[in-house]
This record gives structure tokens, sequence and C-alpha cells, in this order.
């Protein structure tokens, strides 16, 4: 298992800043599949905590200016201390079934008008993965996964 952890090359605006995504070998009939992993449920006191006008910037697209999405954001990312503690759960638990672990910096500003990971909606194609649910799982925080099945391909070719 490969693991790129690119440390920021100036000081992060806010400690939750790290966007980290891990590559299934082999899940739900489907090769190479990219997890994105996130903090789902972030309080209200730690929402409040953020000076949002130092971290926010312009829209993405003209009129897709509501910021709440892009707060959302960034409390789905994490700090550097959890980046740690997850690329070692990641390495011990799922060694043998995962390719690679990625871990970088977000960007700031955050553009307005973006759509957290937890608002996208499960489907025929895109889940969740939600190892804070999962047995003996030994992390202080909770954390999911979202996966679009249609963006990989088929263990089997159809023929």
């Amino acid at each position: 298992m490969q693991i790129h952890s690119v440390a920021s090359e100036r000081p992060l605006p806010a400690d939750r800043a790290y966007v980290m995504t891990m590559t299934i070998k082999t899940f739900k009939g489907r090769r190479n599949v990219k997890v994105h992993l996130f903090r789902p449920g972030a309080g209200e006191a730690e929402y409040a905590a953020y000076a949002w006008n130092n971290l926010l910037g312009d829209a993405i697209e003209p009129g897709q200016d509501d910021p709440e999405g892009s707060k959302r954001v960034l409390l789905e990312a994490f700090t550097k201390a959890e980046r740690d503690q997850v690329l070692a759960y990641i390495q011990e638990r799922y060694a043998d079934r995962v390719s690679e672990a990625t871990a970088r910096p977000m960007s700031f500003p955050i553009p307005k008008g973006l759509t957290p990971l937890s608002a996208i909606p499960e489907g025929k194609s895109i889940g969740l993965v939600r190892f804070s649910d999962l047995p003996n799982y030994p992390l202080p925080f909770p954390m999911h996964g979202l996966y679009d099945l249609s963006q990989h391909e088929p263990l089997l070719e159809e023929g």
C-alpha cells in the first residue's frame, strides 16, 4: 500500500484542512474504487468557532454564492492529527485491501457554492462506507467514505 501525504508549503488558515482518499483494490464488483473520506456531523460549537470571512472566497459560479455548503466542506475535513490517525488506521486495518491512501491540504480560500460530501445522496452507484459504525472502530471521531461505483471498471468484463 502506498501512502501519499502532502504537507502544506505555508501555514494553513484553519486546523481542519486536510482532505483524504483511499483506493480499494476490489469493492462491490469494481476495481480500484476511490473513496473520499470525511468527518460527518460537526457540531454547532465548532461551526461557530471559525472566522468564515477569512476562509471563504468567491463563488465557484455566478449565482452560486451560498456559503453553507462550503462551510460544511471545511468541517468535514481532517486536522493534521486526525489525518495521521486515519492513515495509521488504514495502514493497520486495510493494508491488504487498499492500494493507496492520500492526504493533502485544501486550497484556501474555499470557494462558495460547494456541496459537502455528506450532502450527496446515496443511490444505485453512489454510497457511503460508515467506518465509525464498523465493529472495533478505534478512532475517537466519526469517519465516512463516499464512493461512486460508476466511475470504476467492473472486475469482470461483460460479454
